[in-house]
């Protein structure tokens, strides 16, 4: 949806914004400028926690007067060069270490815009350019079945869906916004919560992976989710438990883990008669960037030697296929070092179920297309702000490749073959 309104005197002056959902490109220009005149784009959105974030470029118009984003190369400001979603993923939030929150899919995300006189600052028009995550027939459904908690998308029209579990990071609960544009793009996807959701502990003294063997039955038993297997996507903290689901549970078909590790992380891990106690932290590697803030990439040990292989977690159990995702510049651990680490214990047991995308000068969260990158951030398991690590325009060329590739993935392992 779009809004416009002309601030100048002048009747021609327009400020054009095409329909969007959230994960698709929006197409927006200004004209009725003098030629060749400089102009400046202002993009601004407020967060569900009240967090600004906001972002600037500068143009020039063409001899017709117009600034098209498609075809107009940014001079300067939040990033530079013909960037079409520039004002969207180059935004940065007013509070520093803030990391774009969305709880909720039941309202869009709206992003004001504004178009000024490059010479003047003069304000010429605004426009308003409403993300939504919900498309038309969609269901939205809470979950509370005995002790799981979450929230289910089911797609519109007529089933049955590919059923997807999502989890998410160790300190954000659920993510609503990537598990129903999962579902816009057919998949029945439960966003299942595992600690700090509504009654759910925040610290927990362990996590059971019977819990998680309830959701992929519940799932698996709705009338809406097709069979015979479902798949998982998951990312950092979450991926070690994704790993766990398919080394352990029946009827996983496909996972995909972003930027995890390959060992059990923070909490022990319970499943039947085994426990998987988390890695230990090797504080000596701990470091401090110049402006102070922590960097624990380099924090966790190598769990494949000595008594840190109890926090393994045995993947080449595994009967499904997997998607590794990896950024390279990720700082919140080493994800790239035990991304090989996992594909190689898969390799040598004879196993090529697998395939590995890497990102180079991504950083931690790599989530949907378009989304404000996130350099720096409180984590939950450390107590503090720590680093993230990428940079803005490739972290979020990484986004929009892996959001198409996840959704390839998804829909080759887990949609049922056709019959000859």
């Amino acid at each position: 949806m779009w809004f416009f309104h002309c601030k100048t005197n002048c009747s021609f002056f327009f400020f054009s914004i095409s329909l969007a959902d959230a994960v698709k490109p929006v197409h927006y220009k200004s004209g009725g400028l003098a030629p060749h005149r400089p102009v400046e784009l202002r993009s601004k959105l407020v967060d569900d926690k009240g967090v600004v974030f906001r972002a600037s470029a500068q143009y020039k118009a063409d001899g017709a007067g117009l600034v098209d984003v498609c075809r107009s190369p940014s001079l300067g400001g939040s990033y530079r060069g013909v960037e079409p979603m520039g004002l969207f993923w180059s935004m940065a939030p007013d509070t520093p270490h803030s990391k774009l929150q969305k709880k909720t899919v039941l309202s869009p995300t709206v992003v004001e815009l504004e178009a000024l006189n490059g010479e003047t600052g003069e304000l010429l028009a605004t426009g308003t350019n409403e993300r939504g995550y919900m498309t038309e027939g969609m269901k939205r459904i809470p979950l509370q079945e005995g002790r799981l908690r979450g929230v289910l998308f089911i797609p519109p029209g007529k089933g049955p869906f590919p059923g997807i579990v999502d989890l998410y990071t160790f300190g954000g609960g659920l993510s609503e916004p990537r598990a129903s544009l999962l579902a816009g793009k057919g998949f029945a996807v439960l966003a299942l919560a595992y600690l700090r959701y509504q009654d759910l502990p925040k610290h927990p003294e362990n996590l059971d992976l019977e819990y998680f063997e309830e959701a992929v039955t519940y799932l698996r038993t709705r009338p809406e989710v097709a069979g015979p297997g479902i798949g998982i996507i998951s990312i950092s903290h979450s991926g070690a438990i994704a790993l766990s689901m398919s080394s352990f549970l029946s009827g996983i078909s496909a996972t995909v883990c972003i930027n995890f590790c390959n060992a059990n992380t923070v909490i022990p891990l319970h499943y039947q008669d085994m426990v998987f106690p988390p890695l230990e932290a090797e504080m000596e590697n701990v470091k401090f960037t110049d402006s102070g803030l922590i960097d624990i990439r380099d924090a966790l040990a190598d769990p494949t030697s000595g008594k840190n292989r109890a926090s393994l977690i045995p993947i080449e159990r595994a009967t499904c296929q997997f998607l590794f995702a990896v950024a390279e510049d990720d700082h919140n651990w080493n994800s790239a070092f035990f991304t090989k680490q996992a594909a190689a214990t898969l390799r040598n047991h004879g196993k090529e179920s697998f395939q590995v995308v890497s990102y180079p000068k991504a950083g931690h969260f790599l989530e949907f297309p378009h989304m404000p990158y996130c350099p720096s951030g409180f984590h939950g398991a450390v107590g503090s702000v720590v680093l993230f690590g990428g940079e803005p325009k490739a972290h979020s060329e990484a986004q929009l490749d892996l959001w198409e590739r996840v959704q390839a993935f998804f829909k080759s392992h887990l949609q049922p073959k056709s019959s000859p």
